[in-house]
């Protein structure tokens, strides 16, 4: 499975956007998909499908993925980004200064949104999520496009990382990350390659 986060809104790194609907990629966002499509599909073997969240700048940035490898872009609800509750908006800056931001940051799996979702929770979606739609394609490699959040725990938990070192994963703004699901177990193959990080073959 290839994890693509999604590009970059006009929000990235200023802002808790959550789930709240009207958040597109911003021009740098749009580049940076449209970027990453060709790289995604020069792959061997070729991804045999699109998935991703359905909030709108997950949506964007699969859209030329998809265009790139002939297929449409399925919605999986499982990949949603983490429900931020109340905190829905709050600007980053204002929740660093929140006494609560330290378990965000050093103990997540202690932590859930007010009014939303626990990290603990969002472990359990997301990998509930992968393992359908592994299920649905055995021996295949396919794509799913997602928020950095959810992007962490499936990695974190494909290689063993207890949740509460999970922050200390990057995952840029429509980087790729790889993860190869096997009877045997999950094998990180990347975390956070550019479009020019990725290698055919």
């Amino acid at each position: 499975m290839l994890l693509v986060r999604h590009g970059a809104t006009p929000t990235t790194g200023k802002v808790l956007p959550g789930r709240a609907p009207g958040l597109h990629l911003s021009k740098a966002g749009q580049e940076q998909a449209e970027r990453v499509a060709p790289a995604i599909a020069a792959l061997e073997p070729r991804p045999v499908a699109v998935y991703a969240s359905p909030l709108e700048r997950a949506r964007e940035t699969a859209a030329p993925i998809a265009r790139a490898l002939g297929v449409r872009v399925r919605s999986e609800r499982g990949l949603l980004e983490v429900d931020t509750g109340d905190w829905t908006g709050l600007s980053i800056k204002r929740a660093a200064r929140r006494r609560e931001w330290g378990a965000v940051q050093r103990w997540p799996s202690g932590f859930w949104f007010p009014g939303g979702e626990s990290f603990a929770e969002l472990v359990s979606r997301t990998t509930d999520a992968v393992a359908r739609l592994v299920s649905a394609h055995p021996g295949e490699w396919i794509v799913a496009v997602s928020h950095a959040d959810p992007i962490r725990a499936l990695i974190a938990t494909a290689a063993g990382v207890p949740l509460d070192l999970f922050q200390r994963l990057a995952v840029s703004t429509c980087s790729v990350s790889a993860v190869r699901y096997t009877a045997f177990g999950p094998r990180v193959i990347c975390v956070n390659a550019s479009a020019d990080g990725l290698v055919p073959g």
